[in-house]
């Protein structure tokens, strides 16, 4: 073929054979993977297999199989069985491997038994970016994210679902029942084929019936009132669309705001954020080992009580507050249109009068004292304040704190852009790379430790693209 580009022939015999080091570049981001792994104790971090057994068949060295799963969720390859057809014909990873090509059973292995270790070394990853000086600002955006489950939302039952499926196999009974008595009355109006047909149906509805009362059983004996058939750690949860929702797992990650690295993350089972604002940012100050720590929230995560946790840690929160009173959209003032005077104890009201201490209450665990004034049967613009005689105004005890922090968010308005910014475009970034079907694993530990190699395989593919290949080779081996 002339005037095109010829390959070389695959017959042609070669007398210096190439070594398998000239087919990767210098700058190949599977030289920092193999760099990275071999800078780590393993046996420290708990990898099982790390000293070689005196006896039986040799085994793969724990280091190999790291690289190879660091390697794949690096490059969107999460699955054992592609992992190795991947070892078997990707010269990357057969660099890394040196020619090994272990199966899928025992990669599978690999990240079943060794949950800890890998979790370890993501967090030994996220210690060197603090070394090399990539956290200096000591600002993150606390966030959470609903990731998918195996389990399907069929498999997962709640006393409403249980109800609304029972009712539907009681009405496609009642159905074939109503069938099969047209049949007896007059057998030309149903086909002989039919009837056999829904005689079936009726036995295969009827089994069903008798599965749902055993899991309405199952039901009443557990906690939260859920139950997951494939998955059982799996919850049913509510996603940011009116009427969805989704079986998984809620993610929790704190994100450095310069370099939108993951500081620190968590798997969890709650359908909420309430009660995550202080563990997440107590983990994080552990990890970035300062005392001067600032994290944005949205208003999910907004509770007084993680919020006083938050400032006994000297953390610094700014969490806005969530708008439920009804009395802005009714056109009455907002407690906030209420100045508090510290000093005597009182609010003094829009009218200029003054609202005084009443009583104490207990609510949720929180001490709740109640403010009103005597002065609110005769004033001019009661109307205006409230639909009762009184306003009565509620004060929590630590309250101070919430108003401190709302002094902070007015003092930086482009916060919530900034939250926005940084922790949802991490969380988009992790989902495209994960794929429609997001966690390939089963159970709570075992899903942890696979959100930990997708979060190691983000922050290192980061640093790359901050750093370079070999600048950050460099740093791993001083």
């Amino acid at each position: 073929m002339k005037r095109f580009i010829e390959g070389e022939s695959r017959a042609q015999a070669t007398l210096f054979p190439e070594r398998l080091d000239d087919w990767i570049a210098e700058d190949n981001p599977v030289r920092a993977v193999d760099a990275f792994v071999d800078e780590l104790d393993l046996a420290e971090l708990g990898f099982e297999g790390a000293e070689p057994a005196a006896t039986g068949r040799p085994a793969y060295h724990p280091g190999t199989l790291l690289k190879v799963y660091v390697y794949g969720y690096l490059n969107r390859l999460p699955s054992s069985r592609r992992l190795e057809r991947e070892t078997q014909r990707n010269l990357e990873l057969i660099w890394l491997t040196g020619r090994l090509a272990p199966d899928f059973k025992t990669i599978a292995d690999f990240r079943r038994d060794n949950g800890p270790g890998i979790r370890q070394a993501c967090r030994q990853f996220v210690q060197l970016c603090r070394q090399i000086g990539l956290f200096e600002q000591a600002l993150v955006a606390i966030d959470g994210s609903k990731f998918k489950a195996v389990n399907n939302r069929d498999k997962n039952f709640t006393p409403h679902k249980l109800k609304a499926r029972q009712q539907q196999l009681d009405q496609s009974i009642a159905r074939y029942l109503a069938d099969l008595d047209r049949a007896d009355r007059d057998p030309s109006l149903v086909p002989e084929e039919r009837v056999e047909h829904l005689k079936e149906k009726l036995a295969t509805v009827r089994a069903q019936m008798k599965k749902l009362e055993a899991i309405g059983r199952q039901l009443e004996a557990t906690p939260d009132q859920q139950i997951s058939l494939t998955d059982p750690d799996a919850r049913s949860m509510a996603t940011s669309g009116r009427g969805t929702g989704m079986v998984g797992y809620n993610v929790q990650a704190a994100v450095d705001t310069k370099h939108h690295l993951i500081v620190t993350h968590e798997v969890g089972n709650e359908g909420h954020d309430r009660n995550q604002l202080s563990p997440m940012a107590q983990r994080t100050q552990e990890t970035l080992g300062t005392q001067d720590l600032t994290v944005l929230a949205d208003r999910g995560y907004f509770s007084g009580e993680e919020i006083l946790k938050c400032e006994q840690a000297q953390i610094k929160a700014l969490v806005p507050k969530p708008m439920t009173s009804n009395s802005t959209s009714s056109g009455r003032f907002d407690k906030r249109d209420f100045q508090y005077e510290a000093k005597r104890d009182r609010y003094r009201c829009p009218a200029g009068k003054y609202a005084t201490r009443r009583c104490t209450s207990i609510q949720h665990g929180m001490t709740i004292h109640r403010y009103w004034s005597t002065a609110c049967p005769q004033c001019p613009i009661r109307s205006a304040c409230t639909t009762d005689t009184c306003r009565r105004i509620n004060r929590w005890e630590h309250e101070d704190v919430v108003e401190r922090m709302q002094r902070r968010i007015d003092g930086m308005p482009q916060a919530g852009r900034l939250r926005r910014q940084t922790v949802e475009h991490t969380f988009g970034t992790l989902k495209s790379w994960m794929g429609a079907t997001h966690f390939l694993t089963r159970t709570l530990p075992r899903v942890r430790t696979e959100m930990s190699l997708q979060v190691l395989a983000y922050n290192l593919k980061r640093v790359m693209q901050i750093l370079g290949v070999q600048p950050l080779i460099a740093a791993m081996r001083a």
